[in-house]
């Protein structure tokens, strides 16, 4: 990344950074779909591999429209170097075993994706890397939690579905005493709202599926850490397990980091009148938004977070049944487990995301029968709320 690119704004960043251009000087990133590379000489070929000569060697690991989307996220992200990956939980599951081995130990927030809590309560012990959950949202959880083969920490803030808020810097700061690195899931927050790096964590992962396409079309994630951390454990196990993103996917992924902060703006601000809406009505038990002042880690949100959030979590009397027939009610909210999306979308966390938790374990993150999610889109804020409305009353 040039110092020029350093220095640009966000949105600046997101349309311009890391962009490389052929022969033809296209004004959009070329799409290049190939899996190998020519060389000049049997010479150039030795030499590349060698890493003595600059250039591509095989799709799998290193591709220019790849190569670009990485970049354009390291400048937003202000991050050394990237990888990215097939999805989400490619990014999540590469960030937390390329640099363990058996007999380490990971600290992680209870409260996280489905998927994300089975890698590393499932997944990794069977790798004989032992794993602690704790409440992460406070930081005397994660010391009690610490044991001398301690090596990662990993969280999502805010947290998925309940919005719960950790404190990045100090979990960074416990991380940094123990010899350990913090993994923190940044994809409810986006790189706009919320940046885990210059709170001191040390590597930042993103499903690239949500708001960055935004609109629904391809799935993509991305890992984002210091050079020297991503060349000494990420870059072998990358290169020889594959979970790498297609160039069609990367090409799609940098057309949507141009409308970033257009859209999680006004997304934001949407779910903020959503979520003012939603506090006020008697048929809703719970409202939780890092935008309000009444979001239980609020103090945390104003110091760590540049903006709300575009997802909104509530809880609706009559539990599951009034749950399904509300959303069966909505006619502009659709239902699906996405998020992030130019849509408003809505799912029902205990039977679709969270269902394989025990119902103890959902208990403890706060996820009932009658607990939605919504990521609020593009929509007319004013059709939004006239929908949302219309819904409850009808399975009242």
């Amino acid at each position: 990344m040039t110092t020029k690119e350093r220095n640009w704004k966000p949105a600046t960043q997101l349309v311009h950074a890391g962009t490389l251009r052929s022969q033809f000087g296209e004004t959009s990133e070329a799409l290049y779909l190939t899996q190998g590379y020519i060389y000049d000489s049997a010479e150039a070929a030795e030499a590349r591999f060698k890493g003595e000569e600059p250039g591509f060697i095989y799709s799998r690991y290193a591709n220019p429209t790849v190569d670009m989307f990485e970049k354009r996220m390291c400048a937003l992200e202000g991050a050394e170097d990237a990888r990215a990956t097939a999805s989400g939980m490619a990014a999540v599951t590469a960030a937390i075993l390329c640099s363990l081995k058996a007999g380490d130990h990971i600290v992680a927030a209870r409260a996280l994706f489905g998927s994300c809590r089975w890698v590393v309560e499932t997944l990794a012990p069977r790798y004989g890397i032992a794993c602690t959950l704790v409440d992460g949202r406070e930081i005397a959880n994660w010391e009690k939690a610490v044991q001398p083969n301690t090596r990662l920490f990993f969280l999502e803030s805010p947290t998925n579905p309940t919005l719960e808020v950790v404190d990045i810097a100090a979990v960074a700061g416990l991380a940094n005493s123990v010899g350990a690195r913090l993994v923190v899931d940044n994809v409810f927050a986006t790189p706009l709202q919320q940046k885990p790096l210059e709170l001191g964590a040390h590597i930042v992962v993103y499903s690239a599926t949500k708001h960055i396409d935004g609109q629904g079309r391809c799935l993509g994630g991305v890992v984002l850490s210091d050079k020297e951390w991503i060349d000494k454990n990420l870059h072998d196990y990358f290169r020889h397990t594959g979970p790498s993103l297609s160039p069609f996917n990367a090409w799609t992924l940098l057309k949507g980091l141009e409308t970033l902060p257009v859209r999680v703006r006004q997304q934001t601000e949407n779910a903020g009148r959503v979520a003012d809406f939603l506090a006020g009505r008697a048929d809703i038990s719970r409202v939780i938004y890092p935008g309000r002042a009444d979001h239980p880690q609020a103090d945390i949100v104003k110091r760590q977070m540049g903006g709300g959030s575009t997802l909104i979590c509530l809880d609706l009397k009559g539990g599951k049944k009034s749950a399904f027939a509300f959303q069966n009610a909505l006619e502009i909210i659709q239902i699906s487990n996405n998020l992030g999306d130019a849509k408003s979308l809505i799912t029902h966390p205990e039977t679709t995301t969270h269902k394989n938790l025990t119902a103890e374990a959902r208990a403890e993150l706060g996820i009932g029968s009658g607990t939605l999610r919504i990521s609020v889109g593009l929509e007319d804020t004013d059709d939004l709320i006239a929908d949302i409305d219309s819904a409850l009353e009808r399975a009242a």
